[in-house]
């Protein structure tokens, strides 16, 4: 997975010594969430979730196109909703079909080295309730739990080059997060860790 990470203090402290505990400030940015939900959910054909259905079935509902966005201390996800909801008879979908725009909101939290979210909020749903009854679990419980970053993962792999373009191979050890907030069009994590330079 790529995303933005900045480790300035991370290579100083690099220059400074063989092994040490360091404070580090990783910075993860809103597209590379929408990747990172992308890549994690929306991984049926044409980048589409499948809540129902499938692309051979008459009825079916899924979502596509997530994109995110930083409201105050919270992440906001809006995707297009599309469904034909009804009886499928001989492959074709005899009801009625639906194209709404959902939204949920969640917090960004932390366990153990993994950026997580909890607090998942509906923002905007369907006006239909046969569509609610899909998209509710779905938007409050499958989103957040399928929005997930390991920091130490990405630093480890922002680590992997160390070696030819320093001389020297550094390794992430261990990493405690602290803290997480949003600023401006990033998610900040706290973290400090045990660097190891050979």
């Amino acid at each position: 997975m790529t995303t933005i990470v900045r480790i300035a203090t991370v290579a100083s402290a690099i220059l400074c010594a063989a092994s040490a505990a360091v404070a580090v400030q990783l910075k993860v940015s809103r597209e590379a969430l929408q990747r990172t939900l992308q890549q994690q959910l929306f991984t049926g054909p044409n980048g589409r979730y499948y809540l129902r259905g499938s692309p051979q079935s008459g009825c079916f509902v899924f979502a596509e196109n997530p994109l995110v966005r930083f409201e105050q201390d919270r992440i906001v996800v809006r995707m297009k909703t599309h469904a034909k909801v009804g009886t499928s008879l001989r492959g074709v979908c005899a009801g009625i079909a639906l194209a709404p725009v959902s939204e949920v909101s969640l917090a960004p939290d932390w366990e153990g080295e993994t950026l997580g979210f909890r607090d998942a909020r509906l923002e905007t749903i369907s006006e239909q309730r046969e569509l609610n009854f899909l998209l509710t679990p779905f938007l409050s419980h499958t989103v957040p739990a399928s929005m997930k970053v390991n920091a130490a993962e990405l630093l480890r792999k922002a680590l992997e080059g160390s070696t030819a373009g320093s001389g020297y191979k550094v390794t992430l050890d261990r990493l405690k997060i602290h803290s997480i907030q949003i600023q401006g069009d990033d998610v900040v994590v706290d973290v400090d860790g045990d660097l190891s330079v050979k």
